[in-house]
């Protein structure tokens, strides 16, 4: 970060959505947008050069899709520590499920509002990871789907405080949600997550929800 700021880039086809980020990211005294790309390939190009600490990525874009930008930047060492957050309009994107895997982040739908875009940006780039909470139903249970019969390590090998949270995380909730609902510190939330993820061998809170989808810890219909 440069002078305690999150830098960030977006990257976004449509000008307009840049513009809209732009002015309510550069509204926050601890964000300041730090360069923009209107198609994959500037992304790509704008990224490596100014290494942002969290990036917005458009799905769908012209000469490189964000996937495969995700991809190429996550898999390279020299920006592998950026953190991108995939940013759609379509709430059930195919590519989303796989471009989380691929190390994303996070995932919002850009009606999700200034609040959540910047709460998002905040919870990337102290390591933290948000969905958007119209689309976690959904999403999860398009990757459940999607899973087939690749099933995940059962229940007993989480610690009943471990299964609470990764109930949570399949809800939707933040970390700094969870801390306050079960009196813990954040930093003790993502200390037990970081657990979770090793012991279920999942790459992030999506892999953690899915898997407490899958063995009934978390309800769908208790998803915020």
């Amino acid at each position: 970060m440069a002078d305690g700021k999150i830098r960030v880039v977006v990257a976004d086809d449509q000008a307009d959505i840049r513009s809209a980020f732009r002015m309510i990211l550069d509204s926050q005294p601890d964000i300041v947008v730090a360069g923009e790309a209107a198609d994959g390939a500037a992304a790509l190009e704008v990224a490596r050069h100014l290494c942002p600490d969290v990036m917005l990525m458009d799905i769908r874009m012209p000469r490189l899709d964000g996937l495969e930008v995700t991809e190429r930047l996550l898999g390279d060492p020299r920006t592998a520590g950026i953190r991108i957050i995939v940013v759609t309009t379509f709430d059930l994107d195919e590519y989303v499920g796989k471009a989380l895997t691929l190390g994303a982040c996070g995932f919002l739908l850009k009606r999700s509002g200034p609040a959540l875009l910047i709460e998002s940006i905040r919870a990337a780039a102290s390591g933290d990871m948000l969905i958007s909470p119209q689309v976690t139903v959904r999403l999860l249970s398009h990757l459940n789907e999607r899973s087939g019969s690749a099933r995940l390590p059962g229940s007993e090998v989480l610690s009943p405080r471990e299964a609470e949270i990764a109930r949570h995380v399949a809800q939707g909730q933040t970390n700094s949600e969870i801390a306050a609902e079960l009196f813990i510190s954040a930093g003790t939330v993502k200390t037990h997550l970081a657990n979770i993820a090793a012991k279920l061998k999942v790459r992030n809170r999506v892999g953690i929800a899915a898997w407490a989808w899958e063995h009934g810890i978390a309800d769908p219909n208790d998803c915020r």
